[in-house]
């Protein structure tokens, strides 16, 4: 294993044991690029957030400047030869060796300069637009990665990562309040006449949580449809990831506001379980018929 994909190895371990635990169902080769290109996406998350390999986020003195550095970094990694730091050479190897259009990468960047501009987000079209630069787009990232050029079938991976970032501002409602964020659509909360205050969600607040939820869930099913393109244990992998991301939503809706009082995950003997069923899912995947239309769902830019 180069001293790269350790480093890179290292990151997701310690950053997201959701990501690690499917990762390590793929095949070694495509495992490690998926893991470098993470801890990429990992870096640049923490340092416009502030925070250490998936802590807590807290409000930073300067996100102007750390938005403009990472921008810096990432276009040097992606049109240069000189030396970088090892999450950018992790993206220069990944990003060279499956011929990224650089508009890729820099979608990224566009979603966290939206955190850095404390952007409104007004309406469900507002957020999955916030979600695509976030999520969707690492998701059409790594199913290049794993070999896929098609775009329906990259509209398919974009899917899933509009549907794990829905699941995430549902999740962390709480906790992004108490820097200064709500992702929730304002309209939604208008109408519930919803406030993001206290430990725990208010009956108000939780029924806009439970309405994104359910606006995650075909966004979940779409996804599903793509297994069936990636190879075998790739989509293993994909469909295990899918499972314990959205167990999260599903803890959320068995166990109710009170959810919040601690950190809303799936354990580690559920993960496990998880994976067993994303085998099914699959094979459940490939048989004829399996197929679910994207209509009406928010679609991402396809660039040339």
């Amino acid at each position: 294993m180069s001293d790269l994909v350790l480093t890179s190895t290292e990151a997701i371990t310690q950053g997201s044991q959701s990501f690690a635990t499917a990762a390590k169902l793929m095949p070694p080769g495509i495992r490690d690029d998926t893991v470098m290109l993470y801890a990429w996406c990992r870096h640049a998350d923490d340092v416009i957030d502030g925070q250490a390999l998936g802590s807590r986020p807290e409000a930073v003195n300067d996100p102007q400047a750390r938005l403009d550095g990472l921008r810096v970094d990432t276009l040097a990694a992606l049109q240069g030869d000189g030396p970088v730091t090892p999450p950018f050479a992790a993206l220069r190897a990944v990003a060279r060796r499956h011929d990224f259009p650089q508009a890729w990468p820099m979608d990224l960047i566009e979603g966290f300069a939206m955190d850095v501009e404390a952007r409104d987000y007004r309406t469900l079209d507002d957020v999955l637009e916030y979600s695509y630069h976030v999520a969707g787009i690492v998701g059409v990232m790594m199913a290049r990665v794993m070999g896929v050029r098609d775009d329906p079938v990259l509209d398919r991976a974009c899917d899933l990562g509009l549907a794990f970032q829905l699941t995430n501002i549902a999740r962390d409602v709480i906790d992004d309040a108490r820097i200064g964020r709500c992702y929730l659509p304002g309209d939604w909360l208008d109408q519930a006449g919803a406030r993001i205050d206290g430990p725990v969600p208010s009956p108000e607040l939780y029924t806009v949580i439970l309405r994104l939820l359910d606006e995650a869930e075909p966004y979940y099913a779409s996804a599903r449809v793509g297994l069936a393109d990636l190879p075998p244990r790739c989509a293993w992998s994909i469909a295990a990831a899918l499972r314990i991301y959205r167990a999260i939503g599903l803890r959320i809706r068995k166990s109710g506001p009170q959810a919040y009082r601690q950190r809303i995950s799936t354990s580690k003997a559920a993960k496990i379980g998880l994976l067993g069923v994303g085998g099914w899912d699959v094979a459940r995947s490939r048989l004829p018929g399996a197929g679910v239309s994207r209509q009406g769902l928010w679609t991402r830019p396809h660039h040339v």
